[in-house]
């Protein structure tokens, strides 16, 4: 059996040999099966939490999603974000002709017909993307949704000798590098506390030879982190929201009314230019917002009557007005919920899936919003310095 993408640890009187993949590598899931066959392990650990097994398990989960409950809880931000991060794998996948995730398939199948244990060894996907969302500051959202709208219209393709390069150690160091430099705030939660966590739950797993299939940009953390004792419950820990955001939600609308109020009360023109400013910046980058995401004209018309109010209320939002909107004039059916997984492979697929419509509406409304309330709020502040 080759040794290649493979690494053998002893820890604490225990075998542990970690599997490093490609996700979407018909090789990676061979040798997934060649080496817990061959090794025979008492435990195989896989990198996935129960969302995400129950995601590969239940292929049917989309039908019963219920797009309201997902708008009214919050939820359509992180809902699109998980499709964007899935898109380019099962992009790739189609590519290759396997299933996305055959490597964590192959190691769930293998271990249950040697009967060694399954463990599900990474931290739940929400708390990741929490920690993720509470590190990046609000400039680093805005980048990050950007950046994750704009890679639905990457059509690269990869050929399968490049994608087995990039399990090279080399390869992936170099890779690890530049995207900390990209992204400093993004790398800690997203692969040094994943590969703590990881390395612990292996650890920890039962059993004197463990099996872990592993994305191979996890394997040189995991190899020097393993060595180490980590809090599982610490890195769990969703990190509570700052205050400050918070206050200046309810602080700013407050001064901006005040600001309008007493304009009205020493000049009503410049009160009156001041409302019909706020009104129009506000709405129409929330308009903007819905119709880049080819909203229904009731959705756009919602997001620009709306957008105005709820930028000076923080329990409402532009977007979850006109998503819901949307959903009302174009119900999905069940067959978009269950074309999900195929139309997240391309940006034609994105936007004529009624379900990928009513999110990117949410989202690009709620960022359209956020941009109109900043620039209406400076012309706010420039007409009442003016009319001093």
């Amino acid at each position: 059996m080759a040794e290649e993408n493979i690494t053998r640890i002893h820890v604490d009187g225990k075998e542990i040999i970690l599997v490093g993949t490609a996700h979407v590598s018909r090789q990676s899931a061979e040798q997934v099966k060649e080496v817990i066959e061959a090794e025979q392990p008492d435990t195989v650990c896989i990198e996935l939490d129960e969302q995400r097994y129950q995601a590969i398990i239940a292929q049917d989960r989309w039908k019963e999603m219920d797009i309201f409950k997902v708008i009214k809880e919050k939820k359509a931000t992180f809902l699109l974000m998980n499709l964007v991060v899935s898109s380019f794998q099962k992009r790739m996948a189609k590519q290759f002709g396997i299933k996305p995730g055959q490597e964590m398939i192959q190691g769930i199948e293998s271990a249950k017909e040697i009967g060694a244990e399954l463990v599900l060894a990474d931290r739940n996907i929400q708390v990741t993307f929490a920690r993720i969302w509470h590190g990046v500051g609000f400039w680093g959202k805005m980048k990050l949704l950007m950046q994750m709208i704009l890679s639905i219209f990457n059509n690269e393709s990869v050929t399968e000798e490049e994608l087995e390069k990039l399990k090279s150690k080399d390869m992936l160091n170099g890779m690890l590098n530049d995207f900390t430099e990209s992204f400093p705030r993004l790398k800690r939660p997203l692969i040094d506390e994943r590969d703590q966590y990881l390395a612990q739950k292996i650890k920890d797993a039962p059993g004197d030879k463990i099996v872990a299939v592993l994305g191979a940009a996890h394997v040189p953390g995991i190899t020097e982190e393993i060595h180490k004792e980590h809090d599982l419950v610490a890195l769990s820990t969703v990190p509570p929201k700052s205050k400050v955001p918070k206050l200046l939600a309810w602080i700013i609308p407050v001064i901006i009314i005040a600001i309008i109020g007493y304009t009205f009360y020493a000049n009503p023109t410049a009160g009156l230019q001041q409302t019909i400013s706020w009104v129009l910046w506000n709405g129409s980058f929330a308009a903007l917002g819905a119709a880049l995401a080819f909203g229904h004209p009731l959705a756009i018309l919602t997001a620009f009557i709306i957008a105005p109010i709820s930028s000076l209320n923080p329990l409402m939002a532009a977007g979850w007005f006109a998503g819901i909107a949307q959903a009302i004039v174009r119900r999905p059916k069940v067959e978009d919920f269950e074309n999900l997984s195929e139309d997240v492979f391309s940006l034609k697929g994105f936007w004529n899936n009624k379900v990928t419509r009513i999110l990117l509406i949410v989202v690009l409304a709620n960022l359209g919003s956020t941009l109109g309330t900043i620039i209406g709020g400076a012309d706010v502040v420039r007409l009442f310095i003016e009319n001093l």
